[in-house]
């Protein structure tokens, strides 16, 4: 299938309609317009576009806020669906966002209900998004689906920047102690082995070490940057596979300093997928399979699909989710009571605020556990290159006072 931009006449409203269509040949591109009751005007296959235009015209999470918040307080407002999302469409400021909003509108136009125009932008709404949709429609109640749809793209925004936050202290650090070692590698060592050069004398292992690395970096500095550029490569190819997710979610799960953060992170995301999705009348299943996906890591994912298993058989959900790998005992306690006093998603939106409060101060301790850390490694590798560049001095003053 080939993606078509094209210009239509809108039969009905006689306005002009610009977005893109999916279809085998720019032929039957024009036969599906027709079909929607759209006349044709201009139609051609769309540029793949370059690196900048991609990240340029990218659709963020808070273009999407901005889209959910206004489709919600137009309907709200008692504007007709079809109004709503051309009024929308006006006010769009990015391109891509507003070409999905158009090939939403010829999709509703054409009788089809919304989350299934949705639907047809996997890249840009996820399940999560989909199933508030949907049951927004079958309630009757969108406008508040889609309040609680902003609400919970805000929501993961803020913890994903607090989260992003405080890993960019330590990458910054790992990057200047990189640039320091490179630079006394190329700069400082050479110079120094030049001296040795003339002593005659044998060079202790580390400086010899330290001499024929620089040496190397100097010479062949082009093939330490193809290798480490195609070393990036491979290990992103890698990660994108289904074992290389599977380490890097394993990693997030064990790994000293950030695995108490990554879990909350993950408790946060079910709880509050899961308030959400309740509240709005998916049905418990659903929330289950969907919420699965939403944490984004698989083997917190296989164990709340395990309890959608024993859930499907009739246990409670507290029970089929309390033995679960990777899930806190506070959300099977809480789920308990929900079950109790039939508010479920009340109890999930309470553990998910303990989660978000407790993820913000385990932010907090992980920038000042990581930034002495940081400091002796910095320290360990300069210390280090200085030591081996001066014990051959040391070790010749050494003899040459002994001698006198």
């Amino acid at each position: 299938m080939q993606r078509f931009v094209y210009s239509a006449k809108d039969e009905q409203t006689q306005k002009v309609v610009k977005s893109v269509v999916q279809a085998e040949s720019e032929r039957d591109a024009a036969k599906l317009l027709i079909a929607q009751g759209l006349s044709p005007l201009n139609i051609q296959e769309e540029a793949d576009g370059n690196i900048i235009t991609r990240l340029t015209q990218r659709i963020s999470s808070k273009d999407k806020v901005t889209f959910t918040r206004s489709l919600a307080t137009l309907i709200e407002a008692g504007l007709p669906l079809s109004q709503s999302l051309h009024t929308i469409v006006e006010q769009t400021q990015n391109p891509k966002m507003r070409q999905v909003v158009q090939d939403i509108i010829v999709s509703v136009e054409g009788g089809h209900s919304l989350g299934d125009s949705f639907a047809k932008h996997p890249q840009v709404f996820d399940r999560v998004y989909l199933a508030l949709i949907r049951a927004g429609e079958i309630s009757g109640t969108l406008d508040k689906a889609l309040r609680r749809i902003a609400d919970q793209l805000e929501k993961d925004a803020e913890t994903m920047r607090k989260v992003r936050g405080a890993m960019y202290y330590p990458g910054i650090v790992l990057i200047v102690i990189v640039a320091v070692v490179v630079f006394m590698m190329v700069t400082i060592v050479p110079q120094v082995s030049k001296l040795y050069d003339g002593l005659g004398k044998d060079l202790p292992f580390l400086t010899a070490a330290l001499v024929a690395a620089s040496s190397f970096i100097v010479k062949f500095w082009w093939a330490v940057l193809l290798a480490l550029g195609a070393g990036i490569y491979f290990l992103r190819q890698y990660l994108q596979t289904e074992s290389g997710i599977r380490l890097a979610d394993r990693l997030k799960l064990n790994m000293p300093l950030i695995k108490n953060l990554f879990r909350k992170l993950y408790m946060a995301r079910f709880t509050r997928t899961g308030e959400t999705l309740l509240s709005t009348g998916v049905p418990m299943l659903d929330m289950l399979n969907i919420a699965g996906e939403a944490v984004n890591n698989t083997f917190v994912a296989e164990s709340i699909h395990n309890a959608e298993e024993q859930v499907k058989g009739g246990v409670a959900l507290s029970k089929a989710i309390k033995d679960q790998d990777y899930i806190d005992l506070l959300i099977p306690q809480m789920i308990s009571i929900g079950e109790q006093s039939g508010q479920i998603d009340a109890m999930m939106g309470k553990v998910a605020k303990v989660y978000e409060d407790e993820l913000d101060e385990q932010i907090k301790a992980i920038s000042t556990t990581i930034e002495p850390i940081l400091m002796v490694v910095m320290a360990v590798f300069a210390g280090g290159i200085v030591m081996a560049i001066l014990f051959p001095i040391y070790s010749l003053v050494s003899v040459t006072g002994g001698n006198l």
